[in-house]
């Protein structure tokens, strides 16, 4: 294993433009550079300068404006004109790369290249011997990067190809890159494959790796890499890339600063450069891609929801990978609630929306709520504020609240109903909530209070303009606390109000 730390090599402006179904001209590319420079990534490689004049001249522009620290590296075919014009494109780049690359593999070799593998390694050995020579010409700092294309598919002549890199090595190469070009098998033979590479060359030679996501698992093949000797990753920003992507940066460098490893990446960049790049590419985010995807927070399963909201605000949760703030995501876990949730969702949900709730009470509406999400799935936050209001401010029961009202400083005047006998009473007392429990008292209805909360609200509540919401808290048989909660414009109105809807809950409990 390897103690050197990662190397990022991006590769969004060559793998990932060359996929996109209308590729970026110089303006974008320079837009796209430019936030590759902010996540401070240690290499770029910018295009293919004989794919097009555009591509050539985006070559020439970025390594012109390139930071001092940032290699930046240019493909070419093992074809002098290729090279030649690699070079030409990123001479004044600080560090410029010229990147050239052959497939090596068997299959590759006879089917598509035509040739032996004894005449594929010399022109590989050639190629790289000319870069060399023509970069450092021109640039004291230049250096080559040989890809063995479609590596992935070397595991039944991978002693050929290791006895080729070690010939690439001594023509000039500075930087060995092992692509899964094609992903189609297990990662640990792959990943045992680059550790066999790394052990055979020396050790000042950099080992890079360069994956697919054909099967899905670039991310795990590169990561795995980096412990068996790869230190410069090949990535792209969103996992752009032919096919179905490469390898994506984020996650590999998330589950790298996971495992203890230190990066030179601007990790609080990556939210938002995904955002970018999304739009700028006309590729979307899926709403369940890791870490970026708008759903990568959510939690809607009543056990996972649990785990979340009682590990929320601590540095490892129950059910998140990360704490979002670490790649500049300023949203937090997202609880939606469906037919799988319970209770627990319940309670959130209504205390981020800013109401009171206790636990007992999101039970007591949790059967309204699921049976909401048997008909629409997840069930939006404003129609479970809406059940919320409905069974827990007008709770049905002995007791019929007619009128407050208030007579003199501190005296209110009560009518309410029970078991539809009326009472028109009068109360004294240290404001309205006193004298509504002296005024029931008289008539034999006697509770103790135990709490008052009063909360003003600025929206209108179910279309009510109310202005407060009030809970009363009285004991129950056995001392259970007993919560009535009202809304009313009026605040001693709102106060009755919850007086009464207590009473009936006491009723009820007891």
């Amino acid at each position: 294993m390897t103690n050197k730390k990662p190397f990022f090599y991006d590769i969004t402006l060559r793998d990932g433009n060359q996929a996109l179904k209308k590729p970026w001209g110089i303006k974008e590319k320079e837009i796209v550079f430019n936030k590759l420079v902010e996540l401070n990534v240690n290499g770029i490689e910018v295009g293919f300068p004989s794919a097009s004049e555009m591509d050539y001249d985006a070559c020439e522009r970025l390594a012109k404006i390139a930071p001092k620290n940032i290699v930046i590296s240019a493909l070419a075919r093992c074809v002098k004109a290729d090279i030649r014009k690699a070079v030409d494109a990123i001479k004044d780049a600080p560090i410029p790369r010229i990147h050239v690359f052959m497939a090596l593999s068997p299959f590759h070799m006879q089917y598509v290249l035509n040739k032996t593998p004894e005449e594929a390694k010399e022109i590989v050995i050639r190629a790289v011997k000319y870069a060399k020579e023509e970069i450092l010409k021109v640039n004291k700092n230049g250096q080559v990067q040989f890809s063995a294309e479609h590596f992935g598919d070397c595991e039944e002549n991978i002693d050929f190809v290791t006895d080729t890199l070690k010939e690439v090595v001594k023509a000039g190469a500075d930087v060995i890159n092992l692509p899964n070009t094609v992903e189609r098998y297990r990662i640990k033979p792959l990943v045992d494959m680059v550790n066999k590479v790394y052990e055979a060359l020396p050790k000042d030679v950099v080992i890079a790796v360069h994956h697919h996501n054909d099967l899905g698992m670039s991310t795990a093949s590169t990561v795995e890499s980096y412990f068996a000797g790869a230190t410069q990753l090949e990535c792209s920003l969103n996992g752009l890339g032919e096919r179905a992507g490469n390898t994506n940066m984020y996650e590999v460098a998330v589950a790298l600063y996971n495992s203890g490893v230190e990066l030179d990446l601007n990790l609080e960049k990556i939210y938002e450069t995904a955002l970018l790049i999304a739009q700028m590419s006309k590729v979307k985010i899926h709403e369940k891609a890791p870490l970026i995807g708008s759903d990568s927070l959510a939690h809607r399963s009543g056990i996972h929801q649990d785990g979340a909201i009682k590990t929320k605000g601590m540095k490892k949760g129950a059910y998140r990978a990360i704490d979002p703030k670490l790649i500049g995501r300023n949203d937090d876990e997202i609880i939606g609630f469906t037919s799988q949730s319970g209770k627990t969702a319940i309670y959130e949900i209504i205390n981020q929306a800013g109401y009171p709730i206790s636990v007992d009470e999101a039970i007591r509406i949790s059967p309204h709520v699921k049976k909401e999400a048997e008909i629409l799935g997840e069930v939006p936050v404003n129609k479970i504020v809406e059940i919320y209001f409905r069974e827990l401010f007008n709770i049905a029961g002995p007791f019929e609240f007619l009128s407050f009202n208030m007579i003199e400083a501190d005296t209110f005047e009560l009518r309410f109903n029970y078991n539809d006998e009326y009472y028109d009473i009068k109360g004294i007392g240290n404001g309205p909530v006193d004298a509504c429990l002296n005024a029931l008292r008289k008539v034999g209805f006697e509770r103790t209070l135990s709490g008052f909360e009063q909360k003003a609200v600025d929206a209108d509540i179910m279309g009510s303009g109310a202005s407060a919401i009030s809970t009363i808290h009285i004991l129950g048989k056995d001392g259970k606390d007993i919560i009535g909660r009202a809304f009313d414009k009026n605040t001693a109105r709102a106060n009755v109000k919850a007086i009464f809807n207590a009473m009936n809950l006491a009723e009820i409990e007891d």
